[in-house]
């Protein structure tokens, strides 16, 4: 089995198509670090969800939508396929740890590729509608709050993980080479921002097991949004926003000098 996870994740196809996903994550959070901008000052409406929902219906509403999210859905397959082979060969560390990573990039990779296949089908569901969901699913189970507590714990951990990937410029690990200054800051600042983000969904999340009111809690969109609300919430916003787009670049050129 190894074997052969090898040989598919070797396959020129597939490194080929998972830099493509590198390239169409970066697209997502260039769009998404736009409608940020939009809500933080409230321009162009400001009333698109700021989150990969929100930027798959941007695709799906211009002229090359149809071209797009078809590329999205093919890019993140495709990746999804070799971090599933990465998971199973760990090639690029061999710990547990590092293989259930992996493994848990694919699935996140293959849900990212369903939700732009489901827009290409007509789906209208937004990433915070799933959100407030599948919270009030487990508020509903037995331990309902202490496992959203759980999610909220784990999720304020990946935040941490995510600042402390930028401020030590871990990511470039990943690299082949070291890349040059401008995209190494990209990738600092882009880290910390989704570090950021990510934090605030965790408390939203903390905020909800507390309260036993799942619509308490809430993905980026919601997140961005209570940034924005907080004292000084624009400026706030924008430089998060800044940051999430600097993720965008840093993901275009992860996707030339990734490790594959």
């Amino acid at each position: 089995m190894s074997d052969t996870a090898r040989k598919v994740g070797d396959h020129d196809i597939i490194e080929k198509g998972a830099r493509l996903g590198f390239v169409m994550s970066g697209v997502i959070h260039l769009v998404i670090a736009w409608i940020a901008l939009k809500v933080a000052w409230n321009f162009g409406g400001g009333s698109d969800s700021a989150d990969k929902s929100g930027a798959l219906a941007t695709f799906a509403g211009g002229t090359t939508g149809p071209v797009l999210l078809w590329l999205t859905v093919i890019g993140f397959v495709l990746l999804a396929i070799w971090q599933a082979s990465e998971a199973v060969v760990g090639r690029h560390g061999s710990e547990a740890s590092d293989r259930a990573k992996a493994g848990g990039k694919a699935s996140m990779y293959l849900f990212f590729a369903y939700s732009a296949y489901a827009l290409t089908k007509g789906a209208t569901s937004s990433d915070e509608q799933k959100t407030d969901e599948a919270t009030a699913g487990l508020m509903s189970s037995p331990g309902g709050r202490v496992l959203v507590g759980v999610v909220a714990l784990a999720i304020l951990a990946a935040a941490a993980y995510h600042v402390w990937k930028g401020w030590t410029k871990g990511f470039l690990e990943e690299l082949r080479t070291h890349p040059a200054p401008w995209a190494v800051n990209a990738g600092r600042a882009g880290y910390v921002a989704k570090g950021v983000a990510l934090a605030v969904v965790g408390i939203l999340f903390g905020s909800a097991a507390l309260s036993s009111r799942a619509a308490d809690a809430g993905g980026l969109d919601a997140a961005l949004k209570e940034l924005r609300d907080q004292p000084f919430g624009p400026y706030l916003l924008t430089v998060v926003a800044l940051g999430i787009a600097a993720y965008g670049v840093y993901s275009c050129v992860k996707a030339r000098l990734a490790k594959l």
